[in-house]
């Protein structure tokens, strides 16, 4: 089982790994340079082990608690994963290249591409941020309740 350490570190190593590919993205030489690319899978896998490891541990305690504030949030975030996995499979059909693990961005589509890059980094910094502060919480909440 992972502690909160290790999943607060984990959002700490994706957090910073948004923040870098949000600052390199937007240099058109940098942006689908092998660096960058290497970087970018990076975080999109961090994101889907964490997220895999939230959605398979903590709902089910969540929902089996019987406790109106704690299904509500277990509900809320499982919409939000739905939501953030919807997303995310439309931004890689759209801009990856899984086979050369390279970036898809044609002639005059940059700025397409950072406006939507980062509308996913908000998205997924909201999500952690809401983890820490609501998720979290109310898994011990209810573990020690």
């Amino acid at each position: 089982m992972i502690t909160y350490d290790e999943l607060n570190t984990q959002n700490e190593k994706i957090t910073e790994l948004s923040n870098v590919l949000s600052v390199l993205i937007k240099d058109r030489s940098l942006c689908d340079s092998k660096v960058c690319c290497t970087l970018f899978y990076n975080y999109m896998d961090r994101i889907n082990n964490h997220m895999q490891y939230v959605d398979g541990n903590f709902y089910q305690g969540l929902l089996a608690s019987h406790s109106r504030e704690a299904t509500k949030t277990a509900n809320n975030f499982m919409a939000g994963s739905h939501e953030i996995k919807r997303v995310m499979n439309n931004y890689v059909k759209k801009w990856c290249d899984k086979k050369t693990h390279g970036l898809k961005i044609g002639k005059g589509q940059h700025a397409r591409f950072i406006h939507q890059t980062d509308e996913m980094f908000e998205m997924i910094l909201d999500r952690i941020q809401d983890e820490m502060e609501k998720l979290y919480p109310m898994v011990r909440k209810i573990s020690n309740g």
